[in-house]
């Protein structure tokens, strides 16, 4: 293997193996953890709301948290080569030559990527821990408790079984805290607003740069409010899943990517190394 392809092998394994590190521990507790079952007072008016269908479902919540931060780099990435003077030689692997909007694109996305999952993880982490429960799970349960007896009134149930069938809306119903909507929305809009300040720098597009991470911002806001007004969530759990999302994008983007990418300008790349096999490339910004 000539040398310039194990350098470009190196960095695309550093990439798959921070991912596999974060994305295992998340599809353990997807297909194998049961979520902590709290108990229930019978008169807690904050778990006796009616189901509601979400206003955003999942796959429109992933859809849009993942297509538009992956166009937006896309472009960015093709805007910041074409900028570029002198343009980057392209890096090669195995004699094939590999355009270097490809792969900044493939960088940029790799850390997104890493970013979610650190998010996702930490996310499920708390969810199954805590087990605490949604404000429709009575609804979602109907447990088999007479809540009209005098010994029931004031006493914090533990042994019940959920009577509705409904196993899926059950399981659902007990990772209540932090909203997932919640984190991952303000993770991926926080990571793309971030990512927008530090490539754009032309004073041309300054109002039309501020507008578009504004509208990000909302996307964000938005969702999150959702979570409430469709009884998935308390408010405590998307305030908190808000702010751990947030926290995660900017943490990703000042020690994650800021540590290791400093900048390519005019084609001369600037790259902090701790050791001879880095995982990283340098970028240029769209000036």
């Amino acid at each position: 293997m000539d040398k310039d392809s194990k350098k470009v092998l190196v960095k695309v394994m550093c990439v798959v193996r921070e991912s596999h590190v974060v994305g295992l521990p998340i599809s353990y507790f997807f297909l194998f953890v049961e979520p902590y079952e709290r108990g229930f007072y019978c008169g807690d008016e904050s778990i006796s709301y009616p189901f509601h269908p979400s206003t955003v479902p999942s796959f429109l919540l992933y859809t849009v948290g993942f297509g538009l931060p992956i166009i937006t780099m896309l472009v960015t990435e093709y805007l910041k080569y074409n900028n570029s003077n002198p343009k980057k030689p392209s890096y090669v692997l195995f004699g094939k030559k590999i355009h270097p909007w490809i792969w900044n694109s493939y960088s940029a996305i790799g850390y997104f990527g890493f970013g979610a999952a650190c998010s996702q993880l930490t996310t499920d982490i708390a969810k199954y821990t805590i087990g605490r429960l949604r404000p429709h799970f009575f609804d979602v349960c109907v447990p088999d408790i007479d809540c009209n007896l005098a010994s029931n009134l004031n006493k914090y149930i533990t042994n019940y079984t959920c009577t509705s069938g409904k196993d899926a809306l059950v399981h659902a119903a007990r990772l209540s805290f932090p909203s997932g909507h919640s984190s991952f929305s303000f993770y991926t809009m926080v990571y793309i607003v971030i990512y927008i300040q530090k490539n754009y720098t032309a004073r041309k597009v300054t109002l039309l740069k501020h507008v578009f991470q504004f509208g990000c911002l909302m996307l964000a806001w938005s969702t999150a409010l959702s979570r409430v007004s469709n009884y998935k969530h308390h408010w405590s759990d998307v305030l908190v899943g808000s702010i751990q999302g947030a926290l995660v994008a900017v943490l990703i983007c000042q020690y994650v990517v800021g540590s290791k990418n400093v900048y390519d300008h005019f084609g001369r790349v600037m790259v902090r190394r701790s050791n001879k096999m880095d995982c990283d490339i340098g970028q240029n910004k769209v000036v």
